[in-house]
Parts: structure tokens; C-alpha cells; sequence
């Protein structure tokens, strides 16, 4: 197939996920072309079947803000039309599905029929569309794309809770590639940030309230007062300036370290014991699978999807939001040393589940009916 894959470039999930999945999609043989505003940053390696096509915004003194849907929308129509593509797979509902939209009926008019797959990712559905502002557009986009995905359950119910969606959501979950995403010999790294055996905690993130990195650290003072223990933070964002200064009040500066983004992140994850990840909404959770993958237990909040990933007392624990003093406790048990060989085993295990060469068949099937559906209709 030839594929167009419309996403934002950004380490956010949904531009990972995307990324990700048209690096796995050409190497299963399918031409696959990138359209968005700047090369995904995951996008790092040569391939013959993979293509990026940049959408230029100019600037003009008449707009106050630069129009990129519409240069976006352009684009499409471009690319469609030269490259010849089969399907549109669109990231992120907003503002994704509506450009492409109005590319499908532009093309329309010039006889050529393409058919479009949304898939909702988490915030364009739980936060940005919950925006009266936005509602009418997202509902009609979704309505109007010829397949529908989510990455979790939970989101497609949230998805239909609140929003007038007729169409049918099929859940492919988010995936893992298993061979970059493994524990690593990383002990130089390891011994030089825990010289004395301490227990190795990791939080990553875009620092974003949404994430309670607060509670972060205060799950970290509650373990550091039983165990000798460190803390990683990998990531940067609005709250990061913020939590520097709440680690020096609670006195524990010393024995943590702000790593900042990271491309290499599983270098990190490689010398873990647990992951933190106690958010206030996850629609699916890909940082705890990456830790997962890596043999990092996770304790985590029970927040939008995240329990279809972490199973509670198996690859790691989980707690209401919010509740410091149960996380700090779930912690130390899964840190004991009795208990945490199988948890590591687990995690592993869990995150075999979500390989990569297990969920992209599902991407290829939803593309199948998608155009099968436009031939149909045509």
C-alpha cells in the first residue's frame, strides 16, 4: 500500500505512535509518506519506502495566527494526488481529521477518491475536544473518517460518552519495538548514579500538570524514607522549573537528577527498578510500556487506560489518583527484594504482548476496509 500519515513531530505520544508505525509499515514492504510541519523526531533512520513532505505556513502581516490547516489541507491534496496514495491515516483529531476532510473533498472534485483513518490518541478527545469551541468539528470529522481507531478502551468509551459518534471505534493498542526497547548493560551508568546500591526510581514526561510530577517527588521522599533510593527524570516542560524548586524544599535535590528530553531513553530505562507514572489521565500510557519493556515494574495511578497495560500486582501496582500514601506503599513492596525479580519478569513479559509485529496487522486491516469501503461507496 501507499500510505500518508498525517501527525504531529513532536516527542508527544501520539507523534511517536505515528512515527513508529510508518517505520514499521515500510519495513513491511508499504510506501509510506510523513506530512507535517517538521521531520518527527523519531523519524532517525533511511528507508527506501519512507518519505517526508513538509507543509510550508507562510506568513502573511493579514493573519494574526499562521493558517496551517489549511496549508495542511493543501498538502494532502498535493501528495495524494502525485504520490498516488491508497489511505490517510490522520493522528490526533484536531486538527488532523478536518484538514483531512476538506482534502478528501477537494480530491473528490477532481475525481480521485481517498480514504481517510482517524486515530484519537487521548487529549484531542478528553481535553482539547471536550472544548465547546471544538466539539462540532471533532464530531463531524471523526463521523466523516472511513475508519476509526483508539488506543485503548477506555478511550473509546470516553470518545462515545461524550461526543454524538456513529461511527464503529476499533481499539489497537499502542506497541512496543522489541529490540530497541530492552534491558541494556548499562552498570558503568547505573553505578555512577547509585554508587551505593541504591534503588533506581524513574519518572519520564512532558511536565505537564496532567502528569503530577509533584506527586512524583513525594512518592520519592516516602520511599527514600525507608530505603536508600534515587530518582531520574527524563523530559522537560511547563512544570519542570517548578518541581526543581519543590525537590530542594522537600530536601531531596541531591539525590535526583533532571535529565531533560532524551532520544536514547531506553538507555535510561535500562538500569530502572520502578517506573512512576502517577498521572491524572493516560489514555493509554506508552512511557510505562517502554519501561516495561525495558524490565521496569511500574506503579501507576488507574487512570484512563493505563490498566489495560499495568496489571495490578503482576507487572507492578495501582492506586487511586492522587493517593501519595498508597503509591509509596505499593513502591517499597514492589521494590523489596524478594518480590522484585518478578516483577521485572512480568513486566517483560506484559510488553512482549504489545510487539510491534503483533498490533501493525491491525493498522493493515483497518486500511483494507477503510478502502474497500470508499470502492464501495464510489
Amino acid at each position: 500500500m501507499n500510505i500518508g500519515i498525517v501527525c504531529y513531530p513532536t516527542f508527544g505520544g501520539s507523534g511517536v505512535v505515528a512515527t513508529e508505525l510508518g517505520k514499521a509499515l515500510a519495513q513491511r514492504g508499504h510506501r509510506v509518506h510523513f506530512i507535517t510541519y517538521s521531520q518527527p523526531v523519531r523519524l532517525d533512520f533511511f528507508n527506501e519506502n519512507l518519505f517526508y513532505h513538509e507543509v510550508y505556513v507562510p506568513a502573511y502581516p493579514l493573519f494574526q495566527f499562521p493558517p496551517y490547516e489549511l496549508a495542511l489541507t493543501s498538502k494532502m491534496v498535493d501528495i495524494v494526488q502525485n504520490e498516488k496514495l491508497d489511505v490517510l491515516h490522520v493522528h490526533y483529531a484536531i486538527p488532523h481529521a478536518s484538514a483531512a476532510y476538506m482534502a478528501k473533498q477537494i480530491l473528490r472534485s477532481r475525481g480521485i477518491q481517498i480514504p481517510v483513518v482517524t486515530t484519537l490518541h487521548g487529549t484531542d478527545i478528553t481535553l482539547v475536544g471536550k472544548d465547546a469551541s471544538f466539539e462540532p468539528v471533532v464530531t463531524f470529522s471523526i463521523n466523516q473518517s472511513d475508519g476509526v481507531t483508539s488506543v485503548s478502551a477506555d478511550l473509546r468509551r470516553e470518545t462515545y460518552e461524550y461526543f454524538a459518534i456513529e461511527k464503529d471505534i476499533m481499539v489497537i493498542p499502542n506497541f512496543i519495538d522489541l529490540h530497541r526497547f530492552k534491558k541494556q548493560e548499562k552498570s558503568h551508568f547505573r553505578a555512577a548514579i547509585a554508587p551505593e546500591g541504591e534503588k533506581l526510581l524513574i519518572h519520564t514526561s512532558n511536565f505537564r500538570t496532567v502528569k503530577r510530577v509533584e506527586d512524583v517527588l513525594r512518592i520519592f521522599v516516602g520511599v527514600r524514607e525507608k530505603i536508600p533510593a534515587k530518582l531520574l527524570l527524563v523530559g522537560d516542560g511547563p512544570d519542570r522549573n517548578r518541581m526543581e524548586k519543590l525537590a530542594r524544599d522537600l530536601d531531596v535535590h541531591r539525590d535526583l537528577r533532571f535529565l531533560g528530553k532524551l532520544e536514547a531513553v531506553e538507555e535510561v530505562l535500562s538500569v530502572g527498578d520502578l517506573f512512576l507514572m502517577p498521572s491524572e489521565n493516560e489514555s493509554f500510557g506508552l512511557a510505562a510500556l517502554e519501561a516495561m519493556a525495558c524490565e521496569v515494574p511500574v506503579v501507576s495511578t488507574n487512570a484512563g487506560g493505563i490498566p489495560e497495560l499495568n496489571v495490578h500486582g503482576v507487572t507492578g501496582m495501582i492506586s487511586d489518583i492522587g493517593d501519595v500514601a498508597d503509591m509509596v506503599k505499593n513502591a517499597l513492596y514492589v521494590l523489596d527484594d524478594e518480590n522484585l525479580p518478578r516483577f521485572k519478569a512480568a513486566a517483560r513479559a506484559r510488553a512482549e504482548e504489545f510487539a510491534v509485529e503483533n498490533i501493525v496487522p491491525l493498522y493493515e486491516e483497518c486500511y483494507r476496509n477503510a478502502i474497500e469501503a470508499v470502492s464501495v461507496t464510489a
